[in-house]
C-alpha cells in the first residue's frame, strides 16, 4: 500500500465540533493530509481560529458558526459548503458534549437534551451530508464520534454513555444502508482524552485520582486530541476504501489491553 492512498489532496471535509479540543485537533490534522475543511461549532471566534491555523497549513478552510443539533443551521452549513467548494467527501461529526449528573437526579429534560447534543447531532449531520455524497455519485466517508463511555456502564453521566453507545449502533446502521451508494460511515471511540474541559470533569487535577486512572490505562499516560487525528485520517481517506460499520477504539489500552 502506497502512502498516496492516506492523502486528503483535493478532498472537501466537513468537520463540526471544530471550535477547540478534539474537533481543532482532527480539522487541523485533515487539513495536514491535504483537504480543504469546513470548520463549524457554535462560538464564532473559536471556529474562525481554527480555519485560521487550517489556512497557515496551506489549505483552503471556511468557518461557519453552526449548532450541529439545528437541521435549519445544518442545511445553511451544506449550503454555503457546496457554495464554496462545490463537492463534500468527508464529515467528521465531533460536536458533542457532557455533564456529571447522577442517574437518580437527573432531569428528562437533561437527559433528552445531551442525547440531542450527541446523538441526534450526529444524525442530523450525517443525513444532510450523505444526501450530497449519494447526489454527487462519488466516494464519502462519515466519521462519528463515540466512546469508550459507550463500551460499559458510565456512573459520571448515563445519557452520555447511552448515547455513545447508540452511536456504534447508528454507525453500523448508516453503514449498511449507505454502503450501496459507496458512502462509508465509521466512528472513532476516545477513551481518556485530557484537554483544559475535561481535567476537572474527571478530576485529575486531584493526584489520587490521577494515579488511579492512570494505573487503568496500558499505555501509562492519558489521550491528547492530536492522539484521535491518525485514526480520522485513516478513516477519511482511501486507506480504509474497504472499513464501512467499524468503530476503532483509541484509548491507550483502558478497555482492551488493561487488567
Amino acid at each position: 500500500m502506497s502512502l498516496e492512498t492516506f492523502s486528503l489532496k483535493d478532498k472537501v471535509a466537513i468537520v463540526t465540533g471544530a471550535g477547540r479540543n478534539i474537533g481543532r485537533a482532527i480539522a487541523l490534522g485533515l487539513a495536514g493530509a491535504g483537504a480543504d475543511v469546513v470548520v463549524c461549532a457554535r462560538t464564532a471566534a473559536e471556529v474562525e481560529e481554527t480555519a485560521r491555523l487550517a489556512r497557515a497549513l496551506g489549505r483552503k478552510a471556511l468557518g461557519v458558526p453552526t449548532d450541529a443539533r439545528s437541521s435549519e443551521q445544518v442545511a445553511s452549513l451544506i449550503q454555503k459548503t457546496l457554495a464554496d467548494f462545490g463537492k463534500i467527501d468527508i464529515l467528521a461529526a465531533v460536536a458533542g458534549g457532557v455533564f456529571r449528573a447522577k442517574a437518580l437526579e437527573m432531569s428528562e429534560r437533561a437527559f433528552e437534551a445531551l442525547v440531542r447534543e450527541n446523538l441526534t447531532s450526529a444524525f442530523i449531520c450525517s443525513q444532510a451530508v450523505a444526501k450530497v455524497m449519494v447526489s454527487q455519485k462519488r466516494q464519502g466517508s462519515i466519521i462519528l464520534l463515540a466512546s469508550v463511555a459507550g463500551m460499559g456502564p458510565y456512573p459520571p453521566n448515563a445519557a452520555y454513555g447511552a448515547s455513545k453507545a447508540a452511536i456504534a449502533n447508528l454507525t453500523r446502521t448508516l453503514a449498511a444502508e449507505w454502503g450501496p451508494y459507496g458512502v462509508r460511515v465509521n466512528a472513532i471511540a476516545p477513551g481518556m482524552i485530557v484537554h483544559a474541559q475535561s481535567v476537572g470533569f474527571f478530576g485529575i487535577d486531584q493526584p489520587q485520582v490521577k494515579a488511579d486512572f492512570l494505573g487503568r490505562i496500558a499505555l501509562g499516560r492519558f489521550g491528547k486530541p492530536e492522539d484521535l487525528v491518525g485514526a480520522a485520517i485513516y478513516l477519511a481517506s482511501d486507506a480504509s476504501a474497504y472499513m464501512t460499520g467499524a468503530t476503532v477504539v483509541v484509548d491507550g489500552g483502558l478497555v482492551g489491553a488493561a487488567g
